[in-house]
């Protein structure tokens, strides 16, 4: 029962993994500047994402623009938006096949089959976790080393948005979840290698009958 609830408990974290995960590749917030300038009300945000770039101007104005070229992009956005995607898709897939495999579903047929089914959703789960924090670690780098760089001027300088720290509690979740179900079959497994079933031998009825005669023929 313990085992259950523990995998319930990771089940919730993948799937707060998973909408985070979703929410911080969609949000076009991953860095921002705020230009505050001479003036309060000629104040205006500047927010860069993966796929979009938005200004939000202190009057209530927003617009956006797509960024339709990839190849005009730098690396480290095209690889984020890479392992992004792939983060979303593994961690979708984790949690198809670790409903299979849950202790408390009906999913999944006989014990050993369930366990598969948690063994490899969690890998899915760690995965995830893995592409969801190389591209945050590497935008977060980039903005840093762009913030303490003095040939930038101010104006062109820019801050960790939400997505960025969003992207970060997503991947930790989603890896927490996976080393839980990961290690929750593997000390059922781990069980059944230890202490093997004991095989009882029975003795033959038919050692008698087996060496041809029988003492009732020498009476």
């Amino acid at each position: 029962m313990a085992s259950a609830s523990l995998q319930f408990f990771a089940f919730i974290l993948a799937l707060f993994g998973v909408f985070g995960d979703i929410a911080a590749t969609l949000l076009p917030n991953w860095k921002v500047n705020a230009d505050v300038g001479s003036n309060i009300i000629t104040a205006i945000t500047q927010m860069q994402g993966l796929w979009m770039d938005c200004t939000w101007y202190s009057t209530g104005m927003f617009s956006c623009t797509l960024k339709y070229s990839i190849l005009s992009l730098p690396v480290y956005i095209q690889a984020a938006r890479t392992t992004m995607v792939l983060s979303c898709i593994l961690s979708a897939f984790g949690i198809c096949i670790s409903t299979v495999g849950m202790k408390c579903t009906r999913l999944g047929g006989e014990t050993d089959s369930k366990n598969n089914a948690c063994f490899v959703g969690g890998i899915c789960f760690i995965l995830a976790g893995i592409f969801g924090l190389v591209p945050t670690c590497w935008y977060t780098r980039e903005i840093i080393s762009n913030f303490l760089d003095q040939t930038i001027p101010e104006s062109s300088k820019h801050e960790p948005g939400a997505a960025v720290y969003t992207g970060f509690i997503s991947a930790g979740f989603l890896l927490i979840a996976g080393v839980i179900f990961c290690s929750s079959c593997f000390k059922r497994q781990q069980g059944a290698w230890i202490y093997p079933p004991k095989q009882h031998h029975f003795p033959s009825t038919e050692q008698e009958s087996n060496t041809g005669y029988s003492l009732k023929d020498y009476v």
